[in-house]
């Protein structure tokens, strides 16, 4: 897979890592890669729901330990 652009949203509690992921897909163009890494729990609903509400495709969803990673392909 290749991740056209990477979100380190480690420390940030919702609503900032949807909030920074939405920022980075606005600039990325239509079928590219985004992969956020986020230590917030609240995250996996919360980025299942916004790929579901924007129509970004979430392609995977990752937990290692405390960190969760999430690869969005822009619509």
């Amino acid at each position: 897979m290749n991740i056209d652009k990477e979100l380190d949203a480690r420390g940030l509690n919702c609503p900032l890592p949807i909030l920074k992921a939405k920022r980075a897909l606005a600039d990325l163009t239509s079928g590219q890669l985004l992969r956020v890494v986020s230590t917030d729990q609240g995250s996996v609903r919360d980025f299942q729901a916004f790929a579901k509400q924007t129509g970004n495709e979430m392609l995977s969803m990752d937990e290692a330990g405390p960190e969760y990673s999430f690869v969005l392909k822009r619509r």
